[in-house]
């Protein structure tokens, strides 16, 4: 198994499992979806080094993101 690696955006540092290895990852967040586009090689991919680690980078919403004053 991969582990998708998140930079930018509201998920920012967030480390999530990935089954495919796709150039772009949408993932939802409250009422809408992030996308996130890959960039770079894949990291960890030696047998005994641990999951492989994909970095993806924030691109957009697909909605405006409101931030709510909790």
């Amino acid at each position: 198994m991969a582990l998708a690696r998140l930079h930018g955006g509201p998920l920012d540092g967030q480390i999530i499992p990935l089954g495919d290895a796709d150039d772009k990852l949408i993932v939802p967040y409250s009422e809408t979806q992030l996308v996130y586009n890959r960039r770079g090689e894949p990291a960890n991919t030696g047998p005994h080094d641990g999951p492989t680690e994909i970095d993806y980078w924030y691109d957009e919403s697909l909605e405006d993101l409101n931030r709510s004053d909790d």
